[in-house]
């Protein structure tokens, strides 16, 4: 029997679970982001707190295991985007059993009523699966690659969609 995928978002009392599937994914994939593990390995709980606050953390869990997260943060963004999507990344072991998907299905059922209808993201413009991920989800690109501020030589693409809901 296949475990059916569970998405929570999680509030500043839930940061060790966010903590944990965080510095997985930068252990893992540390090519896919912009942070550090070795920077944010050092965070204290204050600090981990505080960066929650600046966005929605979702992390999704297959037979209580988390599995998969990203955050959304409302704003008034690029190519009008009301909201950023970041940090996304799924456990490669469980990559194509639809943990990414469900988390913008989640995404999706509350855009209306978080301010989340539509949705931008940065990806590294050589990250051909990805890119590809995120197009079967029905993100475009918009606009000309960017520079990165964070990994200097490398650029993103932004790539956006309006919530389907």
């Amino acid at each position: 029997m296949i475990d059916a995928t569970r998405v929570d978002s999680l509030s500043g009392d839930d940061w060790q679970r966010y903590r944990d599937i965080r510095l997985r994914s930068l252990e893992i994939n540390p090519e896919a982001f912009g942070g550090k593990h070795e920077v944010e390995s050092l965070w204290s709980e204050e600090q981990w707190r505080e960066q929650m606050k600046k966005f929605d953390a979702l992390v999704a869990s297959r037979g209580g295991v988390d599995v998969a997260v990203m955050t959304v943060e409302v704003l008034n963004g690029d190519h009008g985007s009301t909201c950023w999507i970041g940090g996304c990344w799924s456990d490669p072991a469980v990559r194509g059993s639809g943990s990414f998907r469900a988390l913008f299905d989640y995404l999706d059922q509350h855009a209306s009523t978080r301010g989340w209808m539509r949705q931008g993201l940065g990806v590294w413009r050589d990250n051909d699966a990805a890119i590809k991920a995120y197009s079967a989800l029905g993100f475009t690109r918009a606009g000309e690659p960017q520079p990165s501020t964070s990994r200097p030589g490398l650029f993103y693409i932004h790539m956006i969609r309006d919530s389907i809901r």
